[in-house]
């Protein structure tokens, strides 16, 4: 009996999504556990995989949308593969009588007298006769003048249209619900990087033999983050109604950048982890957002949010709110710049820091100072390690 597949339950606010692409074709043989399909929620992109094998029977083809809970195929255990058309045989060369001087081309009666009369050498000719041999009309083709190239389109076309995927959809969705439901400001500030690079360099290679992964900025920043979200709870906080909920817990959205567009995977608890454990969980949550294996679940329930246009190159931004979390910080590119240190002019790789916050929440008293912390944490890294 056929095993039906059903669209999983892939959230708790999803109720439908579209079937992104079958990796299985009708009729195909399939074992357990190997991906049949993509389903594309407005929240992330899931592999489905085969509950058992059997011969899968696809009813609900790629680009449509279903419902949760609805069927989209079947696979049945004793089903028989669909026999893929059996390879026509190669026709074995026909015997033929050989051009005297050219042994190892074959030609027809006409074609040789062709060949005789034309002097065209046959091993030029492109055979299209059994076994290879050269027709009369091979030696017509070969003679008859080419006709000029079709000349080359210079321009495509002027504009082209495709459906926007449910997960950019969403991310429309909440980017602009997040402009109409928030009172955004963004205040700026600049880190000298300096401490955090030397720290990197006179460290990075004795901490990726210990640890298995690099010691990057993103571990430094996280932790500065939640230095600060401790100085400043209403940071950490949102707005339900018309109550304030106190977070007092730190679940930083590391913002990641895929083919599907911006995700924000939530590293938990990142005030009990250390560098090291910091490191691995943004490379993995990281991971899974690109290789389209993350869930809602993984995107959930985060308290702040940190992203990174440096590594595209920003210079300057101001990033959207992710709501319901009250402030988002932005990260920037790093660039050696003149500053004034100890009235000296001197050359420093600064970086520029962005702070957008909800300013119905927070004033901008609290958002200065909560940014000059983490510019304190950073530029002193060692308080963080010594917690002072």
């Amino acid at each position: 009996m056929a095993i039906e597949l059903k669209v999983p339950s892939a959230g708790e606010s999803v109720t439908e999504a579209r079937i992104a692409r079958w990796m299985k074709g009708h009729g195909q043989a399939v074992k357990v556990d190997e991906p049949l399909f993509e389903l594309e929620t407005d929240k992330a992109s899931l592999e489905i995989a085969a509950p058992n094998a059997g011969v899968l029977s696809i009813s609900v083809p790629a680009g449509q949308m279903v419902k949760i809970g609805q069927v989209v195929g079947s696979i049945d255990p004793n089903g028989i593969p669909t026999v893929a058309p059996a390879a026509i045989p190669t026709i074995a060369p026909v015997a033929a009588p050989k051009d005297e001087g050219r042994p190892d081309v074959i030609l027809s009666p006409a074609a040789r007298a062709m060949v005789a009369e034309s002097g065209v050498d046959p091993k030029a000719i492109a055979a299209t006769g059994p076994g290879g041999r050269v027709t009369k009309e091979d030696v017509l083709n070969h003679s008859a003048p080419k006709p000029a190239p079709a000349p080359v389109k210079a321009d495509g076309p002027r504009e082209t249209r495709q459906p926007m995927t449910m997960i950019r959809r969403r991310i429309a969705e909440r980017l602009l619900e997040s402009q109409n439901t928030t009172a955004t400001l963004s205040t700026f500030n600049e880190v000298d990087m300096t401490a955090a690079m030397d720290l990197r360099t006179k460290y990075n290679e004795k901490f990726e033999k210990k640890h298995g992964v690099k010691l990057g900025f993103m571990s430094i920043f996280a932790r500065a983050a939640v230095e600060a979200l401790k100085a400043f709870p209403l940071v950490n906080a949102r707005i339900d109604g018309g109550d304030v909920v106190m977070q007092h817990f730190y679940d930083l959205g590391m913002a990641v950048s895929t083919e599907k567009g911006l995700m924000v995977p939530v590293v938990r608890n990142v005030d009990r982890l250390g560098f090291a454990e910091i490191e691995k969980e943004i490379a993995a949550v990281a991971k899974k957002a690109r290789d389209g294996k993350i869930t809602p679940a993984d995107m959930m329930g985060g308290t702040f949010t940190i992203t990174n246009g440096g590594i595209f190159g920003s210079m300057l931004s101001t990033p959207i709110l992710n709501p319901p979390q009250s402030a988002i910080l932005g990260l920037h590119s790093i660039q050696k710049r003149a500053v004034v240190v100890n009235d000296a002019i001197v050359i420093r790789p600064m970086m520029y820091l962005a702070l957008s916050y909800d300013h119905r929440l927070i004033d901008g008293r609290e958002a200065v100072q909560f940014l000059v912390r983490i510019k304190e944490c950073v530029e002193n890294p060692e308080r963080m390690l010594l917690d002072i």
